[in-house]
């Protein structure tokens, strides 16, 4: 007989006469969750600071029931370094060859930052046939491979919004302002990147155009850019009453600020990464009051109407000291390692096919709200936090974020600045 076998049998043996339960004597071996992200962003550290927090919940009791035994998850990251500028999407793909191949991931959780990397990521999670759920790429594209050629994608997701779900937002939030106060006319302000400049023709093209409101102007600042009067002259001048700014650069909240010191007599609503969080109140001098701006995924803002919400964020203010500061990503990351453990048990494997399949079947109340896939394999978000996610657009008010937008989950109304009226007046 092999010696190993027989020194094992021998070692159980002796856990049997000792009263050692067998199962506490081997070591489970743990559930690999392989998390690429860029942790030189907020979003990217929030989002790995949450995955690593509902690991520690579902661990603490008990781990995920896999048949009959209950193994442990175990995170491995990886910083991707995908959202800084000038980093090949070789390398990307690269660091996550390394979660799959030699780190031995048996999921990939969270994701690529910037979408061209997340998308080709897809082909290879097909061929490893490793399910993969992404929380911060945002592009549609991804949805339309899994509908296009299900067999080679079906085993990437999305929890958090996708791109398409930002411009109803938006749009969704201009509609509300032209029934509220009669606006009709629109400064636009983006970063130049690809994203930003997309967004802002969305805006024009399926908002704008189609609701017959003026876009009076438009100007582009590129990334590092800290001045922003030359626009904010421009919009006054020809008499906007609502500026419209994408942005997801650090500087980006000087323009609320030079907003406030011009008196500019437009109302900003838009999506100004740095005016997400808490902090800004304090980071941009008090100086922010009346902005409006989009959070992605609530959970990032506590959400009255949605408990789990607000439960979500006083859990991670707990656990790290801090609240939560990105607008993006932090909500979907902790939630899709529930939505993973579920269809794991579901599926009493860690099979992939099998697992994809019940990953589709997920129907959750969670912190964005309620948590399906359409056959994209994309959540879906809406209005109502009963039947779907949710996003939603924040009005800073004396260093409080008030949810002003959509109507079901609102917690004010709209204050318009010193020296804007409505038009209905």
């Amino acid at each position: 007989m092999n010696r190993r076998i027989v020194f094992l049998s021998l070692v159980l043996c002796l856990f049997v006469v000792w009263g050692i339960p067998i199962t506490k004597a081997i070591a489970v071996e743990p559930i690999i969750l392989g998390v690429p992200t860029s942790l030189g962003f907020l979003e990217g550290k929030e989002g790995l600071a949450c995955v690593n927090m509902a690991v520690d919940e579902i661990n603490g009791n008990g781990g995920v029931k896999v048949g009959a035994v209950k193994r442990p998850f175990k995170v491995v990251a990886i910083d991707a370094r995908g959202a800084e500028p000038g980093v090949p999407v070789a390398d990307v793909i690269r660091a996550h060859k390394k979660l799959i191949l030699e780190d031995k991931a048996n999921f990939i959780i969270f994701g690529s930052f910037r979408s061209e990397c997340a998308i080709a990521c897809m082909d290879l999670v097909g061929q490893h046939k490793i399910p993969m759920i992404l929380g911060t790429a945002m592009s549609p594209a991804m949805e339309k491979r899994v509908k296009t050629d299900y067999d080679k994608y079906k085993y990437t997701f999305r929890v958090c919004l996708n791109a398409i779900y930002l411009i109803k937002y938006l749009g969704g939030t201009m509609a509300h302002l032209n029934k509220e106060f009669g606006f009709n006319k629109v400064f636009i302000m983006n970063q130049d990147v690809a994203w930003a400049r997309k967004t802002g023709d969305l805006m024009i093209k399926l908002v704008f155009d189609k609701m017959g409101w003026e876009v009076v102007g438009r100007q582009a600042y590129p990334t590092g850019a800290s001045d922003f009067s030359s626009g904010l002259m421009k919009a006054k001048a020809k008499g906007a009453q609502v500026i419209l700014p994408i942005f997801d650069m650090p500087q980006s909240g000087i323009l609320v600020k030079q907003w406030k010191s011009m008196h500019v007599p437009a109302l900003v609503a838009g999506f100004i990464s740095p005016l997400a969080g808490p902090a800004a109140w304090k980071t941009f001098d008090k100086k922010i009051d009346g902005a409006m701006n989009c959070i992605f995924e609530i959970g990032s803002v506590p959400c009255k109407k949605v408990p789990k919400s607000v439960e979500f964020f006083e859990k991670y203010k707990k656990k790290y000291g801090k609240p939560i500061e990105a607008g993006h990503s932090p909500a979907p990351a902790y939630e899709m390692v529930y939505v993973l453990k579920e269809a794991i048990e579901r599926a009493g494997t860690l099979n992939s096919d099998k697992v994809v399949v019940e990953l589709e079947k997920t129907d959750r109340m969670g912190a964005m709200g309620r948590i399906k896939f359409n056959d994209g394999h994309q959540v879906v978000y809406g209005q109502d936090p009963k039947e779907t996610a949710l996003g939603c657009m924040i009005q800073w008010r004396k260093g409080k974020r008030v949810i002003v937008y959509p109507k079901s989950v609102a917690e004010g109304k709209i204050q318009l600045p010193a020296g804007l009226k409505s038009a209905k007046q």
